[in-house]
């Protein structure tokens, strides 16, 4: 799939890696709808890539009612729908036990569950169902699905179980939704980055970035937004990549 002239829909377009890729797919030519809760950064991010090519749409990934409206905004404002980028998701960070032998808070490892596996599932059902209206385009295409998961999928950590849950749950997704959905010619992947230097990361304190920084082999850095949007403009591209997991981690495995 070419990405000039396409629409895309990504979640938490707002910041992070969605806005890295908001701002990659428009400078080759593309559409976004920016899904999200924080809408100041959305109006921002619209007025900077233009509102010709771009447009903020607020949405709870958990919600079908605001998925649905992004969509169906992609749909109104620039004619169709080619793609969506799942990049809307929280970290829970709890034990299963705590110091004083407490259970973990049921509610709390849900609601990771629920944002982070579940919006994914939800804004998959509602992107297909439109995408597979649309005519076909090169090599029988009409669509693609990136989900993002986490290194944390196959390395979680202690007191990581809700978010390593979650995103292997989203990689689980990968192969059954791209089974299923190549009679309508729509491709799913998904993409687990490693740790990146996002607003996530921004407010842990310096030596620990350093430390991080120390386990990966190379390169020894923090992955760079700019470099996960890359990632995902190549996928739209290449169709032959369908059903698979690209890790991206300078090839760090946590401990």
């Amino acid at each position: 799939m070419k990405i000039d002239q396409q629409t895309f829909l990504i979640t938490g377009g707002a910041s992070g890696l969605g806005a890295a890729t908001a701002e990659y797919l428009v400078a080759r030519g593309a559409r976004v709808v920016l899904a999200d809760l924080n809408a100041e950064a959305g109006a921002a991010l619209v007025q900077k890539l233009g509102a010709d090519k771009s447009v903020f749409s607020p949405c709870d990934v958990t919600s079908a009612e605001q998925v649905q409206t992004a969509v169906d905004l992609a749909v109104k404002q620039f004619g169709g729908l080619s793609g969506v980028i799942n990049c809307a998701g929280i970290v829970v960070v709890q034990k299963l036990l705590d110091r004083e032998l407490n259970p973990a808070d049921l509610d709390a490892f849900a609601r990771g569950i629920n944002i982070n596996l579940v919006g994914s599932f939800n804004v998959a059902r509602l992107a297909a169902a439109a995408m597979a209206k649309l005519p076909a385009q090169d090599d029988g295409e009409r669509g693609v699905i990136i989900n993002t998961a986490s290194i944390a999928a196959f390395d979680g950590q202690v007191g990581q179980a809700s978010y390593a849950a979650s995103k292997a749950g989203v990689v689980g997704m990968a192969l059954p939704l791209a089974r299923e959905l190549s009679r309508h010619g729509i491709r799913v992947m998904t993409i687990a980055p490693g740790v990146c230097g996002t607003p996530m990361m921004a407010g842990i304190p310096e030596e620990a970035r350093q430390q991080l920084e120390a386990g990966v082999p190379f390169p020894k850095r923090l992955g760079k937004p700019e470099e996960f949007a890359s990632l995902v403009a190549h996928i739209i591209e290449n169709t032959y990549l369908n059903g698979e997991v690209i890790r991206m981690d300078g090839a760090i495995r946590m401990v």
